[in-house]
């Protein structure tokens, strides 16, 4: 009994460790559940520098101002799109030199916008500022802030236009010019005739009348260009100047389109038969160097009187274009009728009888000359001396006067007209190519050529 040991239970050491010494379960339920976590260890404060902390405050900064401007560009929106004050609409002239603040009141003025401070704001937003555009504009009733702006930055300016027509002479065509009241500045020279293309122009109020002149005369040499390039290779004119020469007469001798080719025909054909024109507007244009019509029929004197112009006297061509021809004109110059006719005269309808004898033309005379007695009767005599179509296009078909008593004349166009007058054609005994008392070389006996 003294010889056991007893053995003694030591308790064993466990590593130290940072966590709490575990407690044995009182239980065995409480054995198998488990251990709570440890609790984390305390955060070490570090103290925040200087520039991140700016930055941060920069950047909250920049948020709220981002969402303000956001706010703002939505609202402004809402109030340049929204419809203006406008009740109808209005035609607004915006000067030249404008500033954007001046035209926001002078929109505010005219009833076009109520809010001339939104406008200029909106104009700069959008970098518009400096392009309003000068001009004469419509604004729509209930036009908005925005499409007031549109307007102005695209320039959609109203075009007004101006018509010339065919057949006028450049003086004409200047005091046609002078006559518009939207067309702005002066003409520095009147233009050589047969330089300026008839048609009808558009421009924008505030444009120069001599940018309309430019217009004209760019136009004109553009249509001569491509004309003479397609013209007969058969026709006896030789060059550009001559076709604005011999045009200018045939738009002065007919107004009727159907007519054009066959009159330049007649023209062509006397031209290589060398024999003269004699066209009554020729000996007009002579008279009053271009400043426009006699307004009444030809004189006896008139038609023996020696110009440049006159075609009864002078061979060939004048020396310029009587007017300025339309391009219908011209394109009748460069491409006529292939036809032996070399008489015509009005034939009461407002077109020519034509023929190509002298016989022919002979008994055309005589009919005009019926129905010219037939209006007489019926009371109407004023018309048989009316210019055609007016005064102010000149004469169409000729205005030279041939008595009723004296034998037909073979005159290539013309109409009849008072008895006063007398017939002056080539082939008669008044013919005046048969009055040597011309001499076409001397100027002291040809007035000189008298500028418009």
């Amino acid at each position: 009994m003294f010889g056991r040991k007893k053995k003694l239970l030591l308790p064993v050491e466990t590593p130290e460790t940072d966590q709490q010494p575990r407690v044995a379960p009182r239980s065995p339920s409480e054995a198998i559940k488990p251990m709570a976590a440890p609790p984390p260890p305390p955060r070490i404060r570090r103290r925040r520098g200087g520039l991140l902390a700016t930055m941060s405050g920069l950047l909250t900064l920049f948020i709220a101002i981002a969402g303000a401007a956001i706010f703002g560009i939505s609202i402004l929106e809402k109030e340049v799109t929204a419809p203006g004050p406008l009740q109808a609409d209005k035609i607004v002239v915006i000067p030249r030199n404008t500033g954007t603040n001046e035209i926001a009141s002078m929109l505010k003025q005219e009833g076009v916008i109520n809010q001339p401070f939104l406008f200029e704001a909106y104009a700069l937003l959008n970098r518009q500022r400096g392009q309003l555009k000068a001009g004469e504009f419509q604004f729509k009733a209930g036009t908005s802030i925005e499409a007031a702006i549109d307007t102005l930055v695209e320039g959609k300016a109203i075009l007004h236009s101006v018509t010339v027509p065919e057949g006028l002479t450049s003086d004409q065509i200047v005091r046609r010019l002078y006559d518009n009241e939207i067309l702005a500045g002066d003409i520095l020279e009147t233009p050589r005739e047969g330089t300026l293309l008839p048609d009808t122009y558009k421009f924008e109020r505030g444009m120069t009348r001599q940018q309309i002149v430019n217009a004209m005369q760019a136009a004109q040499k553009q249509a001569l260009t491509q004309i003479w390039g397609r013209r007969s290779t058969e026709i006896p004119v030789k060059t550009p100047q001559e076709m604005v020469i011999l045009a200018s007469i045939v738009e002065k001798e007919t107004g009727r389109a159907d007519e054009r080719t066959r009159v330049a025909g007649v023209f062509m054909n006397r031209l290589t038969k060398r024999m003269k024109l004699q066209s009554d507007p020729t000996i007009v244009y002579g008279l009053v160097a271009g400043k426009g019509t006699l307004g009444r029929g030809i004189t006896r004197a008139e038609i023996t009187q020696a110009t440049p112009y006159n075609t009864y006297v002078i061979e060939g061509l004048p020396p310029t274009p009587i007017a300025n021809p339309g391009r219908a004109a011209l394109e009748a110059v460069a491409n006529p009728s292939r036809t032996k006719d070399i008489y015509f005269v009005a034939d009461g309808s407002g077109g020519h009888a034509f023929a190509e004898t002298l016989d022919q033309h002979n008994r055309n005379v005589a009919r005009w000359r019926q129905i010219e007695k037939a209006k007489a009767a019926a009371g109407n005599a004023d018309e048989v001396d009316k210019v055609e179509p007016d005064d102010d296009m000149g004469s169409v078909g000729g205005t030279s006067t041939v008595a009723q008593d004296q034998p037909a004349g073979a005159r290539p166009g013309g109409r009849t007209g008072r008895a006063r007058g007398f017939d002056a054609s080539e082939g008669t005994e008044r013919d005046p190519l048969k009055n040597k008392t011309f001499d076409l070389n001397t100027p002291k006996t040809v007035p000189a050529l008298r500028q418009p």
